[in-house]
């Protein structure tokens, strides 16, 4: 990887301000390929979900998938677009050996959803409005896979392997127009909408959306333009980036790259660029046609897409509360500040605390255990939340057995413990592990009785007024006990034995 002498952030942001437009691709949850019935099931033997029609082969005729349609129509009424009335597919022209039909089935000058608008909040609160261009349908490309490199690339390798399983997925290609204003934020804001989009297609039922595996997908358009003027500079496009956090390293890395490109007299290429994880650089990829080059003409053998308006209008009605709106609602049932509020978006808690409410917890436990001892656990791990073995059910009768009494907090860590090892439900990690709370009084008298007989100087002092003095004791039954005794119960009959009040 060559390596690249950047200008500071700080510097570039003096002297430029950027302009960003971000293309994001979102991989739908249909059963079949949007233009046949191929199943998109994932994980299967390569080149095993084709037919004639998604291999393209001469004679096949492509059929539109309705609920692909559907799920277009939901993403634009979501994202505040207008509907078309009537729009068409087109074919999109280059060779590319993951392109079976050496075109890409897409829309070009006439998408389902134009015109719309996407409002995100900062982590400040600040509130960024993101202007959509358009939202379209298309298929998705096949795989490929070098081999015989260091790098997986196609540069170094030997030959490469095609798995056509994914060619004709549908995809929603969302695209802004550009966005200015952003200034030194501009990371920020890009971070902030992707993370805005997924959580709205999410709710919209029409993807995971899981850009670990591909679900959703980012590319960033940066360009430089000298503070003060109008004109866009030259801009470049970094493909497939796919989490939030690589969304924003690949935006502040070009736009230090731009400025250390122009800062030293030279011209900035458009081109494609690679991300790299790594250490969140990117190099280049090829230089990036322009739409023409694509030679797009309208596609011969699909009809006319033409959306009633009673459907659209049908569609809109069953459109699910907006994960902002709902956020705020949520906000206010909880009763937890801003800055809380943005802890758990970002930890991607939301659902997992409401999931987990509606399993029976209070909100306040459930947030406790998902925020706290399992998100640590997530860390330490390297997962999300949603990545760890243990359901919202689970954690819920975790915090009932709190509630009971039968379990303390330090007990109750033991058991998530023990369901995140994959040794059963709650209830068989207590039993299995003997870790119910002590609550027989006359276990927990002859603890406290040996513990006072073993410190015979902390029970004169607490005798003597110092009540303080029988935290002491409660810990040295607790230790007796493995941790599993009521330590308030403890302190009661502590202060019982000893003729104390409390």
């Amino acid at each position: 990887m060559t390596v690249i002498d950047l200008e500071s952030y700080e510097d570039a942001l003096a002297t430029y301000d950027p302009v960003m437009g971000l293309e994001v691709h979102v991989e739908l949850g249909t059963k079949t390929k949007m233009f046949c019935g191929c199943s998109t099931e994932l994980k299967q033997d390569a080149n095993s979900q084709t037919c004639p029609v998604c291999l393209g082969l001469p004679g096949a005729l492509p059929v539109v998938n309705e609920i692909g349609v559907e799920s277009a129509i939901k993403i634009g009424l979501a994202l505040n677009c207008e509907i078309a009335e009537w729009c068409r597919f087109a074919r999109k022209n280059y060779f590319y050996p993951d392109m079976p039909k050496n075109f890409q089935t897409s829309q070009y000058d006439e998408p389902i959803a134009y015109n719309g608008y996407l409002d995100v909040q900062l982590e400040d609160g600040e509130i960024f409005r993101v202007q959509i261009e358009r939202a379209h349908m298309e298929e998705d490309t096949g795989k490929s896979t070098h081999v015989g490199g260091a790098t997986g690339r196609i540069h170094g390798a030997s030959h490469s392997l095609l798995d056509y399983n994914r060619a004709g997925i549908p995809l929603i290609e969302i695209v802004t127009k550009p966005i200015e204003g952003a200034g030194a934020r501009a990371p920020e804001v890009a971070k902030a909408y992707v993370a805005e989009l997924r959580e709205l297609i999410k709710a919209l039922g029409v993807s995971e959306a899981r850009m670990e595996m591909g679900q959703m997908r980012c590319d960033v358009n940066l360009s430089l333009r000298p503070n003060g003027t109008e004109t866009f500079g030259t801009r470049s496009e970094t493909k497939n980036v796919n989490s939030l956090r690589s969304v924003e390293r690949a935006a502040r890395f070009e736009i230090q790259r731009h400025a250390a490109v122009l800062n030293s007299g030279g011209t900035i290429v458009q081109e494609t660029r690679h991300f790299h994880e790594e250490d969140g650089s990117t190099t280049a990829g090829r230089i990036k046609d322009n739409a023409e080059d694509y030679r797009y003409f309208p596609e011969p053998d699909l009809v006319p897409v033409a959306p009633s308006r009673d459907w659209v209008e049908e569609l809109r009605k069953g459109l699910p509360e907006l994960p902002r709106l709902r956020r705020k609602r949520l906000k206010e049932e909880w009763g937890v500040s801003e800055h809380d509020m943005q802890s758990i978006l970002n930890a991607g808690a939301v659902d997992l605390i409401v999931a987990t409410t509606d399993a029976g917890a209070p909100s306040d436990q459930a947030r406790k255990w998902w925020m706290g001892e399992l998100a640590r656990n997530a860390n330490e791990t390297g997962r999300s939340l949603d990545e760890l073995p243990v359901t919202p059910a689970q954690v819920a009768r975790v915090a009932e057995l709190v509630a009971a009494g039968d379990l303390n907090d330090k007990l109750a860590r033991q058991v998530l413990e023990g369901v995140l090892a994959g040794e059963g439900d709650p209830d068989a990690v207590v039993e299995k592990r003997g870790l119910k709370v002590v609550s027989d009084e006359g276990a927990l008298g002859t603890a406290v009785d040996e513990a006072i007989a073993a410190n015979a100087a902390i029970a004169d002092k607490i005798r003597g007024g110092k009540v303080a003095a029988a935290g002491a004791l409660v810990g040295a039954v607790m230790k007796a006990t493995r941790g599993q005794a009521d330590a308030a119960r403890v302190r009661e009959l502590i202060l019982e034995k000893l003729g104390v009040e409390g």
